[in-house]
């Protein structure tokens, strides 16, 4: 390959998508992590795939293993549009007995260990492992020259925390050239960054390689029985005391507007999940969803413009400090700092309050719900209230630490039985 080529040119990114994210609970019963709704109208895993898209890279393949029906029927629609004679490519690889007996990924490197082929027919210099599961916008080209520049075996981003927050992540040690001296995993007393001991470094958990490097790494790693096959477990570590790995910054590369904080959060909770789409909803949110530079793409379904109806009192459709997405109808509802997903009917006499609202879901008359997720498809019944006695809501509901309350299918058709 010609060395003038942007170095994303000569790279594929490998979403690693197969992780079910059983905090979430019951919003993962029937999809995977990377696959939950997010933002009015994308997936998570669309933040992962948008970056390496808006980035320039071409080749991309996604690992599924847990109930990934919902995350491949996603791509297949949203991200369909690589043209093969152009040499880009987006695959989809479920764990598929491909190697052995065994038929799901045993670890993160293992996913990767048992495509090889398939990451060999790319012809590639670089390889971008990514969690499909984190909300962030970054141009990987930054961080691919970095690796290049420094000669890393491998590079490794890091979000700056405070020391205090950062025992809940894996943390990078690093010398004052960024070169990692050790990887500990949620230490109780993290070390600080050289230039700012009251910060530390955390993992997000994207790496660049070589791909010939990390080619014979994993092929030393499957051969090696002691192994979790696993790249946060048994790869970095041992890179980072044997071989040279380099912390990359995700402040030098984050995508965002001038003055603003680096964005980056982990959904992994109903906490942070409800909170995360509910900021979306401020005057001016950290996350720039507007932003015609650097896209998220996803798959755009052909619905009609969100419709308002009725204009009395205490009947009135309205949305105040809300996204309101395509196919949504607000009929004779108050909906306020609420976020409603595609194809959301309400009724006369609602009331929404800090709601996060998946798609196709109907809010019958006189409902008040406040400080809630409703999963995909919920019928919520005439008069029902949440959010005002976390008692009687938990009885039907789950109610998280923070008064959040998660309200599904099951959990609404358990509720009716009982009445």
């Amino acid at each position: 390959m010609e060395p003038s080529r942007r170095l994303t040119q000569r790279s594929m990114a490998f979403v690693l998508a197969g992780g079910r994210g059983s905090r979430l609970h019951e919003l993962t019963d029937n999809r995977v992590k990377p696959a939950v709704y997010f933002g009015g109208k994308t997936r998570i895993i669309d933040f992962a795939l948008s970056n390496a898209l808006n980035s320039g890279i071409r080749k991309m393949a996604v690992a599924t293993q847990y109930k990934a029906h919902s995350l491949i029927r996603h791509c297949q629609r949203g991200w369909n549009f690589f043209r093969a004679e152009r040499n880009e490519f987006l695959d989809i690889l479920p764990a598929s007995q491909r190697m052995d007996d065994e038929s799901w990924y045993r670890g993160t490197a293992d996913a990767v260990t048992q495509n090889i082929d398939i990451i060999d027919s790319y012809n590639v210099d670089y390889i971008l492992v990514l969690a499909g599961d984190h909300i962030y916008k970054m141009d990987y080209e930054i961080m691919l020259r970095q690796h290049v520049e420094s000669g890393a075996d491998v590079t490794i981003g890091c979000l700056t925390v405070p020391r205090a927050e950062a025992s809940a992540f894996g943390v990078m040690a690093t010398d004052a050239g960024g070169r990692i001296t050790s990887f500990l995993e949620k230490p109780k007393d993290p070390p600080g960054i050289p230039d700012d001991p009251s910060k530390a470094l955390a993992s997000m958990g994207i790496y660049v390689f070589d791909w010939p490097f990390l080619r014979d790494l994993l092929l030393r790693d499957a051969a090696d029985p002691n192994s979790s096959h696993d790249f946060g477990n048994d790869l970095i570590p041992g890179i980072v005391r044997d071989g040279k790995a380099m912390a990359h910054r995700f402040d030098t590369s984050c995508v965002r507007a001038e003055g603003a904080p680096a964005y980056w959060k982990d959904v992994g909770t109903i906490d942070a999940f409800w909170h995360a789409n509910i900021d979306l909803t401020d005057f001016t949110p950290e996350l720039n969803l507007w932003d015609h530079d650097w896209p998220i793409w996803t798959y755009a379904e052909s619905v009609p413009p969100a419709k308002f109806i009725h204009d009395e009192a205490h009947r009135r459709g309205i949305a105040i400090s809300s996204m309101v997405s395509g196919g949504c109808i607000i009929s004779g509802t108050e909906v306020r700092n609420s976020l409603l997903f595609t194809d959301v009917h309400t009724n006369s006499y609602a009331v929404l309050d800090h709601a996060v609202v998946m798609p196709r879901v109907v809010v019958n008359r006189h409902a008040r719900l406040r400080k809630v997720v409703i999963d995909k498809g919920v019928v919520i019944p005439e008069g029902l209230v949440v959010g005002e006695d976390p008692v009687e809501d938990a009885k039907w509901f789950r109610v998280t630490p923070r008064g959040v309350t998660l309200i599904t299918r099951a959990m609404i058709d358990k509720r009716a039985a009982a009445k």
